[in-house]
């Protein structure tokens, strides 16, 4: 009995460091991700953007239906870049939770600015970010605006 719990807490000791070191992991390249996101907009460059996003993603939008799967984050930029005429944003993140062994979520608020860098929209997210052969990358990505829609 006492060599089993001799073993549980060593492995419990062990595994606490390592859990977190992936969360650290992961809070890091959300901010190296986030960082980029929106200059894909400002530099009307959408392979920035796509690499964002895993291949298996969701990308859940308000005012409509999900888009899914690798060719998603493509459809998403050109509607917002095109369509509604975004150009730069700001993610503020509020929170990262461990979930599971290869995924976090984030939470957060959004900001979305014009071509004359006025703020036209934001809101809150959610996303769920999946850790790949090519790194930490959104899995499904759900937002939606604090403006009221007439």
């Amino acid at each position: 009995m006492l060599m089993a719990s001799l073993s549980m807490c060593a492995f419990l000791t062990t595994a606490q460091p390592k859990a977190k070191l992936n969360l650290e992991e992961a809070k890091k390249a959300i901010a190296e991700s986030n960082d980029v996101y929106f200059k894909a907009f400002a530099r009307g460059d959408s392979s920035i953007f796509i690499g964002r996003y895993s291949e298996d993603c969701y990308i859940m939008a308000p005012d409509g239906p999900s888009i899914c799967g690798a060719t998603a984050p493509l459809q998403f930029f050109r509607i917002a870049y095109h369509d509604i005429g975004l150009r730069n944003g700001k993610f503020i993140t509020t929170a990262i939770y461990g979930v599971g062994n290869g995924y976090v979520v984030e939470e957060g608020l959004w900001q979305s600015f014009d071509a004359n860098n006025t703020m036209f929209d934001d809101g809150k997210f959610l996303v769920l970010w999946k850790k790949t052969e090519k790194g930490w990358k959104m899995f499904r990505d759900s937002f939606s605006s604090n403006r009221t829609r007439k």
